[in-house]
């Protein structure tokens, strides 16, 4: 019995406005990855690699005629609303390039922004619990004497952690990361690739954009984003 896809996308196309000029940047792409597996999408700059990501993760819309996505069997590409919502706190976690850390909250304010989202008017009962959970995230990750240092205080890698940190504070299934050594030196970016890989090794499903051929050496798979096709 084949063991069912946690991630799967068909057809998908995207196509920018730019002035007058329609520029299609994804021209069919197909997607798929299995539960607690590592695939590194590697492509050239330019090749969609972040838009493909976005439409996985529902950030961005795929063209009014373009295909379908499923997330563990179920249909997601028409989510609207608070479903949409839920799907992108709670299904999928994002890690960038660049941290996008809130200036005036401290590290552990920060992290623990997605369980204060989703617990809505039931913060007070659900804190506690989510206040522990992002703790022993955060300790994990070496940042136990950070907790309230804001982000003006920490050097890039620290950022980086304290993201991928919020983007796992509600236990998603799938993380997708873009770039998210992107903006790091050689050293710091191999230390966060490690920290990434240690949490693949317990299970965590990774979907990472690169255009690093070294950065994509260390997934399960790898395929290539070409002329706005999946390819691998």
């Amino acid at each position: 019995m084949n063991e069912p896809l946690l991630i799967q996308a068909r057809a998908l196309h995207k196509t920018y406005r730019l002035g007058k000029v329609d520029v299609p940047v994804l021209r069919g792409a197909d997607f798929s990855m299995r539960p607690g597996e590592w695939v590194a999408i590697l492509g050239s700059s330019g090749s969609g690699k972040s838009t493909l990501l976005h439409l996985l993760g529902l950030l961005e819309e795929a063209d009014s005629t373009s295909g379908e996505m499923w997330f563990e069997g179920k249909p997601v590409s028409g989510l609207h609303g608070a479903a949409r919502n839920h799907y992108r706190n709670q299904c999928v976690g994002f890690v960038f390039q660049f941290y996008h850390l809130l200036p005036e909250l401290n590290v552990l304010e920060n992290a623990l922004l997605p369980c204060k989202i989703s617990a809505g008017l039931g913060w007070p009962a659900a804190r506690s619990a989510a206040r522990a959970r992002t703790m022993d995230l955060l300790h994990r990750f070496g940042l136990s004497d950070r907790l309230l240092h804001r982000p003006r205080e920490l050097s890039g890698g620290e950022r980086q952690r304290v993201a991928i940190a919020r983007a796992l504070a509600n236990q998603p299934r799938l993380l997708l990361a873009d770039e998210p050594t992107g903006n790091l030196d050689a050293r710091t970016g191999g230390e966060i690739l490690d920290r990434i890989a240690s949490l693949h090794r317990d299970g965590l499903s990774i979907a990472m954009v690169t255009h690093d051929p070294a950065v994509a050496a260390r997934a399960d798979r790898i395929v290539h984003l070409i002329d706005g096709v999946v390819q691998g």
